[in-house]
């Protein structure tokens, strides 16, 4: 089922089935500013990645003394979540443990999805409650897909990324199997980092030393923009398919990423993962600002 926010700048969907973004729209003149999801390309527009963010070795680790499979970012993605709140510019999506998560990732938890429509900004907000009587464990990130090229008489290379803060910063370049190796080669030098198809024919830039808490989707023929503006959030990956040609471009901030290929499964080990405690809660967020 899809849900709609509007207000005078923006009309914006979203989808119980993942408690999925589906569309950002202006208002006023109705340009499109994420994915359509065209599957000939790739079925998502906006995925929420719980509770792990990217790959595993192998697609498995360990937890509570027990070996488990989770796909790529998790379940979260794949997931039928419940709306229990909705205004006109506000909605909020759950999504609880139940006996099929426990097959898959040994934690009780509480998982909430909120979009808050304001002027020309939509707010995500996520929860995490544990519910367990252990401590447990997790990753949470982004994936939107913004379109690019916005107009469709201008072409992905006519797009570059803008950083608030001057960056000097490596990518980690990701090992065949989709894990993170631990090579890195300098990929962005200033404010500005120019777009082509040939710099993701190795897959996603990942990075984990980014000075920026936004980034901006910019073209050099029109004034319309894209900003992701995510405050904490310690790692970045910014992707678009590798064979070219796609009308996107995903701009991905995670609190957790996919494992170095070398790592030996236990996920309280893992890199960036985040530890919650028995009764408590965790808050994080992230907003889309579309300039027109």
């Amino acid at each position: 089922m899809l849900h709609t926010l509007k207000n005078e700048i923006l009309t914006v969907t979203v989808e119980d089935y993942g408690a999925e973004l589906k569309s950002i729209k202006s208002s006023m003149n109705g340009t499109d500013y994420l994915f359509d999801g065209d599957p000939k390309w790739w079925r998502y527009t906006s995925p929420v990645l719980f509770p792990i963010v990217g790959k595993l070795v192998g697609g498995k680790y360990r937890a509570e003394g027990r070996e488990f499979e989770l796909p790529q970012h998790g379940f979260g993605r794949i997931s039928n979540f419940t709306c229990i709140r909705e205004t006109v510019d506000e909605i909020t999506f759950q999504l609880n443990w139940s006996s099929e998560t426990l097959k898959v990732y040994p934690y009780k938890f509480q998982l909430e999805v909120a979009y808050i429509l304001k002027s020309n900004k939509i707010e995500v907000i996520w929860t995490v409650r544990n519910v367990d009587d252990k401590d447990i464990y997790f990753s949470i990130g982004a994936h939107p897909a913004l379109k690019c090229p916005i107009l469709e008489n201008e072409s992905f290379e006519d797009y570059y990324l803008k950083f608030n803060v001057a960056e000097n910063s490596s990518r980690i370049l990701l090992s065949p199997s989709g894990t993170l190796s631990h090579e890195r080669i300098p990929t962005i030098d200033g404010n500005e980092l120019n777009l082509n198809y040939d710099i993701f024919k190795s897959d996603a830039l990942v990075f984990d030393n980014l000075k920026s808490d936004e980034i901006s989707l910019c073209s050099r023929k029109g004034s319309k923009s894209i900003k992701i503006r995510a405050k904490g959030f310690p790692f970045w990956g910014i992707w678009t398919p590798a064979q070219g040609g796609a009308p996107f471009l995903c701009i991905e901030p995670w609190l957790g990423h996919a494992d170095f290929d070398d790592f030996m499964g236990d996920i309280a080990e893992k890199d960036g993962i985040i530890k919650l405690l028995v009764s408590e809660s965790f808050d994080a967020g992230y907003t889309f600002i579309i300039e027109e």
